[in-house]
């Protein structure tokens, strides 16, 4: 038999893998090792957190157990009070002592590890009309982004060169949470609060966000025919030819998109970027849609910076209406008040986690209830 320390730890994994709650500070039971080494108390909190709203798989319970902590995280720490730990290395801890930062970064790795083997469907694509308007988007990316998927579906996909240039545009604070939102969907960025303090010591709208440095841009694109500025997305279509109207664009909240950063930081090492793109196009952001909390909205410490750089952008696009003709009206690009989420809270980032650990995906993404 084990020391007490040990053998108390291995019951404690047992009882977690079969679907237990119980913290470690209140457990007393015993049992054989199961394995040469034990879990960490990240992976054993976590789990338990998991059971605490259902009781998962055994497959869920290995996947979790089995993953390691990012990198730039502590590695997996010892129990206080379980088996005997060197005195050089890691200190033990109370796994409900861990803060919820390191819990949401363990949940993004095994995420990332489910997406990892999944197989994305591929994107919804129309047959190309002959008779299509050339055209490319510019501006805000999410916007942009959406537009792009109900064009192409539709048999309308952006020109190679040339054509109509297309900014989508909407007020300063949704186009800084777009720019936000997108980098961290895309190839990753940093954390929400260390970005608005790099946009603060810049003191310049992003060129993405800048409607009018957006539209300059469309016009060095070689072969363009013009820049029309879009602050009403539901026109854009029509800009480019299609007449079918745009769906709702997906909403995400604060929680989602944070941990969608989390998890693309994840898969970035194990995934392609060609299949990493689709995956997160096609499986990780339609999951992430499910997520309810409030949208991120611009913090107030920053609201006059932003305030006073759209009154800037504003006056220079009144000053220059043939130049970029507005589609919208043009006062939508000030930023307007709404209610949501102005900072990023790890813990909502862990309990979207959680939700999403409880929700298998299928081989090509599909959804379901983990069971």
């Amino acid at each position: 038999m084990s020391d007490p320390g040990t053998a108390r730890a291995w019951g404690w994994v047992a009882h977690l893998r079969d679907g237990g709650t119980t913290p470690w500070r209140s457990w007393a039971g015993t049992a054989e090792p199961a394995a040469p080494f034990l879990p960490g108390a990240q992976q054993l909190e976590l789990l338990r957190l998991l059971n605490d709203v259902r009781p998962v798989s055994p497959a869920l319970a290995g996947q979790v157990l089995a993953a390691d902590p990012p990198r730039r995280h502590r590695p997996a720490l010892p129990l206080t009070g379980g088996a005997p730990v060197p005195d050089h290395g890691p200190r033990p801890v109370d796994p409900v002592d861990l803060p919820a930062e390191e819990l949401a970064e363990l949940a993004a790795v095994v995420l990332a590890q489910r997406l990892s083997t999944v197989t994305p469907p591929r994107p919804r694509v129309g047959r190309r009309r002959p008779w299509a308007v050339r055209y490319h988007l510019h501006g805000d990316p999410e916007l942009a982004r959406d537009v792009r998927r109900h064009l192409v579906a539709h048999g309308r996909p952006p020109a190679p060169h040339g054509g109509r240039v297309i900014v989508m545009a909407a007020d300063a604070g949704r186009m800084l949470t777009d720019l936000w939102t997108h980098a961290a969907l895309g190839g990753g960025i940093v954390p929400w609060s260390e970005w608005w303090a790099q946009r603060v010591v810049r003191d310049r709208l992003p060129v993405r966000a800048d409607v009018l440095r957006s539209a300059q841009a469309g016009l060095a694109i070689p072969g363009a025919r013009g820049v029309h500025v879009v602050t009403d997305p539901a026109l854009a279509p029509r800009l480019a030819g299609l007449r079918r109207p745009l769906p709702p664009p997906p909403t995400y909240a604060a929680a989602a998109v944070d941990l969608g950063r989390r998890v693309v930081g994840a898969l970035r090492p194990v995934v392609p970027p060609e299949t990493r793109h689709a995956v997160v196009g096609e499986v990780l952001r339609p999951m992430l849609a499910t997520i309810d909390g409030p949208p991120l909205v611009v913090p107030p410490a920053h609201r006059a910076w932003v305030d006073e750089h759209a009154t800037q952008v504003l006056a220079r696009i009144h000053a220059a209406p043939r130049r970029y003709p507005v589609h919208g009206d043009p006062e939508r690009l000030l930023r307007v008040d709404r209610p949501g989420a102005e900072t990023v809270r790890p813990r909502d980032t862990l309990a979207a986690g959680i939700r999403l650990l409880l929700t298998e995906t299928g081989p090509t993404g599909r959804a379901e209830e983990e069971s």
